[in-house]
């Protein structure tokens, strides 16, 4: 159906009339310069002549007029109704990109990654499901900072994501303020839809804030948490004296990323793998489920330059006529 955007725009259609009756018209002040001594002769056919050499232009000119003033009230046509999903919960991701980071103990098709491109590689999916959610990216290290704020452009948030590199926010771990920010940036949405899920691999090194303390003003914010601990449990290190195991993820504390989701009504996961990483955000999706209720839009098409081109179409005869017979 067409949709008029702003239909009161109509009321000025009669404008032109209304300047004619009150604008007295221009009295022609030029006198014949050439006397017809029989001029009852040519009187009817002059007359005839002029009245439709005048009118039509004035017509053209209405028609012009009406085609301007319909472009004007932005005219639009409306598709069918599209069900949309709407979870209204707002998820936040916040990732770490610590130097630790780049410890290569994640096997994607068989070849060793490190750990954020299996974070890239697993989260990908994991967003391109959240459909209906907002969801905004959080990166820190030394620093925390927002990447993405709230959204339902999930292309874009796993687009900026992909685009994240190790070091990006210096090589310490900042849990704290991560958390922190989080908290600032979801304290005025709805208290039932706040989620956090944070991913690291280490200890906090670095911030203003400690975990425990921002886990309770979390808390006291109805913001729960899940943290997933990433890293192996060892991998083999090859050098000139040989080969020998190791356990790359001393630095992690468990701990506290425990105590975290426990005090703000989360769970903590343990991500030693690819394949254990996908199945936590598998099951992320239970315990958040996506689809709450449904919304509906129409998609919009402008209709407003087509009346306008041919307004100006007219517009373009008129003045084309009065130059060639002025």
């Amino acid at each position: 159906m067409i949709h008029f955007e702003w239909p009161w725009l109509l009321l000025v259609l009669p404008l032109p009339l209304l300047v004619r009756w009150l604008v007295p018209a221009r009295m022609s002040v030029e006198q014949a310069a050439l006397k017809v001594p029989f001029l009852d002769d040519f009187s009817d056919a002059q007359t005839q002549s002029v009245t439709q050499n005048q009118k039509w232009p004035l017509w053209i000119a209405s028609i012009a007029w009406v085609l301007l003033v319909l472009a004007c009230t932005r005219p639009q046509w409306l598709g069918e109704p599209i069900e949309q999903a709407v979870s209204g919960r707002d998820l936040m991701l916040a990732v770490d990109l610590s130097g630790s980071m780049e410890v290569q103990d994640f096997f994607i098709n068989k070849r060793a990654v490190d750990r954020l491109t299996a974070i890239k590689y697993v989260a990908a999916d994991f967003i391109n499901r959240r459909v209906g959610d907002r969801i905004g990216l959080i990166l820190f290290g030394t620093q925390a900072y927002l990447q993405t704020p709230l959204t339902f452009d999930r292309k874009t948030v796993m687009t900026l994501l992909d685009e994240s590199a190790i070091g990006l926010a210096g090589d310490n771990t900042a849990i704290g303020d991560a958390i922190g920010l989080a908290i600032k940036r979801l304290k005025n949405q709805p208290a039932d839809s706040r989620v956090l899920i944070l991913l690291t691999d280490g200890a906090n090194t670095a911030g203003e804030v400690s975990p425990l303390k921002a886990a309770e003003l979390a808390a006291a914010n109805q913001l729960k948490i899940y943290t997933i601990g990433v890293g192996a449990d060892e991998m083999i290190v090859r050098s000139f004296f040989g080969s020998r195991k190791v356990n790359p993820s001393t630095d992690l504390d468990e701990n506290a990323l425990v105590k975290i989701a426990e005090n703000t009504g989360g769970r903590y996961f343990r991500a030693r793998n690819a394949e254990e990483l996908n199945n936590i955000y598998m099951l992320l999706d239970q315990l958040e489920p996506i689809e709450k209720d449904k919304q509906f839009f129409r998609p919009r098409t402008d209709l407003f330059y087509w009346p306008l081109v041919l307004a100006l179409a007219l517009s373009g005869l008129i003045g084309f006529y009065k130059t060639k017979w002025s």
